[in-house]
C-alpha cells in the first residue's frame, strides 16, 4: 500500500514524495504496484472524502493500480459505487482496491478483461450498468506504453496494439456508454503531456495521447447539448507500474521524474482530486478541457 502522506497539510511539494534516484525494478507488462520500490501512493491511507459523488455510479478502466486505482479509492470515499476494469493478470492488485472500496461503504464490481477487444468493451458497459443500476461516470485510464528507441524497431503489431488499447477502447466505451448516460453525467479521458511534448522513444504512445486529446475536445462539443460533459487529464511523469514494466528503459526508471521542475515523479494520489472535481457537479461549467498535472512542465 502507499505511503502515509498528508494531502491536506501545507508542505513543500517538491519534498512531499520520493524523487530519484530509484532502483532498477524490471517487471513483465502490465506490472503490479505492490512490486514497486518505493510503493506508489494511491491515497490508501491519505485520501479523505467529502461526499462530492454521493449516489453516483462510475466505471473506471485500469483501476487495479496507478492513476485508475487512486481514482477508484477517491470516488468511493466521495460516495460513488465503482465498477473496476483491469487485466486478469492484475487480479492481485485489483483485489486490494475492491477491499478498499468496500471498506468505504460502497459497492465494488470487479470486471476483468481486455479492453483492446470491442465486444468486451460493449459487455463491460452492459455489465457495469446492470450491476451498478446505471452509469453516471466513465473514466478511461487504462493504457499501453512500451519504449522503443527507433522507428525501425517499432513493430506494426505494437503500434496497432497501443492504438487499440489507448484509442479504440476509449471510442468503443464512449460509444456504448453514451446512450445510457443521463444529463449531468461525465466522461473523463486520460491523455498525457506526451500529447504536447512527445518523447522520441514513445512514438506510438505519444501519438495515441494526441488522438485522445483531440477526441476529448470533439466529443465534448458533440454531447454537451445532452447535458453530458467530457474532459481530459494530462499527467506528466507518474510513479506507476506502467514505467518499470516496459514503459521506460531501466536506466530511465532510475532517474524518472528528474526532468520536471519539481525534480520528482507525481504519485497517483496527486491526480485523483482532479478526477473527482471533473466528475462532480463542482465543475459544472467545464467541458472540453484538458487539465495538466505535470510537476511544472506546462501544457500549451
Amino acid at each position: 500500500m502507499g505511503a502515509t502522506v498528508s494531502q491536506y497539510r501545507m508542505q513543500d511539494p517538491t519534498k512531499q514524495y520520493p524523487g530519484p534516484e530509484f532502483g532498477r525494478q524490471p517487471q513483465e507488462a502490465p506490472g503490479l504496484a505492490q512490486a514497486m520500490s518505493p510503493k506508489p501512493d494511491h491515497g490508501e491511507t491519505s485520501y479523505q472524502g467529502f461526499g462530492r459523488l454521493k449516489g453516483r455510479r462510475a466505471l473506471i478502466t485500469g483501476a487495479d493500480s496507478g492513476i485508475g486505482r487512486a481514482v477508484a479509492i477517491a470516488f468511493a470515499r466521495e460516495g460513488a459505487d465503482v465498477a473496476l476494469n483491469y487485466l486478469p493478470s492484475e487480479e492481485q492488485d485489483a483485489r486490494q482496491v475492491v477491499g478498499l472500496i468496500r471498506e468505504a461503504g460502497q459497492k465494488a464490481i470487479a470486471l476483468p478483461g481486455d479492453i483492446a477487444d470491442e465486444a468486451f468493451c460493449r459487455r463491460l458497459i452492459d455489465d457495469s450498468r446492470a450491476q451498478l443500476g446505471g452509469l453516471d461516470i466513465l473514466v478511461n485510464v487504462a493504457g499501453k506504453q512500451h519504449f522503443v528507441e527507433h522507428i525501425a524497431d517499432l513493430s506494426t503489431e505494437q503500434f496497432e496494439a497501443t492504438f487499440r488499447t489507448n484509442v479504440f477502447a476509449m471510442f468503443w466505451l464512449c460509444k456504448a456508454a453514451l446512450p445510457h448516460m443521463p444529463p449531468g453525467a461525465t466522461i473523463i479521458n486520460t491523455t498525457s503531456i506526451q500529447s504536447y511534448q512527445p518523447s522520441p522513444g514513445l512514438l506510438d504512445y505519444a501519438s495515441t495521447k494526441a488522438a485522445i486529446t483531440a477526441f476529448t475536445h470533439a466529443l465534448a462539443r458533440q454531447v454537451i447539448d445532452r447535458g453530458i460533459r467530457v474532459n481530459g487529464v494530462a499527467p506528466g511523469p507518474v510513479w506507476t507500474p506502467l514505467q518499470p514494466s516496459g514503459g521506460q528503459p531501466q536506466e530511465k526508471v532510475e532517474q524518472f521524474g528528474s526532468e520536471v521542475p519539481m525534480k520528482r515523479p507525481g504519485q497517483p494520489a496527486e491526480l485523483a482530486p482532479i478526477y473527482v472535481v471533473l466528475a462532480s457537479q463542482e465543475s459544472s461549467f467545464v467541458t472540453g478541457e484538458i487539465y495538466g498535472v505535470t510537476g511544472g512542465n506546462h501544457l500549451p
